[in-house]
């Protein structure tokens, strides 16, 4: 378990980007014509196989080691998660004091002749 970024194994960067890859080639075999569009059924099958590959049969064991890795522990958790909060309720009013300026611009009628 020593390479994990953000608490996230390799095997989970490897599904997703197997699963962009196939994303990927399957927008550019959708774009072509003829039976070449038929070609995206067997990337995304691979993509599948591959996938519960990953899944079913992992390199490292399910088991915990023995010895016992130092825990770190956010002691600012509420106040991160008040904070969030604080900004997102600030986010969202400046939104909707911002939505009825932008839909309520007045427009001008043009006038039909000018002499």
């Amino acid at each position: 378990m020593a390479s994990m970024v953000s608490g996230v194994g390799t095997g989970v960067f490897l599904v997703a980007l197997v699963w962009i890859l196939a994303l990927v080639f399957g927008m550019i075999l959708l774009r072509a014509s003829g039976p070449v569009k038929l070609g995206v059924v067997p990337v995304f099958l691979l993509a599948l196989i591959i996938t519960l590959a990953l899944v079913f049969f992992p390199r490292s064991p399910e088991t915990t080691s023995p010895f016992k890795e130092m825990e770190i522990v956010d002691t600012f958790f509420i106040g991160r998660y008040v904070l969030l909060s604080v900004v997102s309720a600030v986010f969202l009013v400046a939104l909707f004091m911002l939505l009825p300026h932008h839909c309520l611009e007045p427009v001008y009628a043009k006038p039909l002749r000018t002499h």
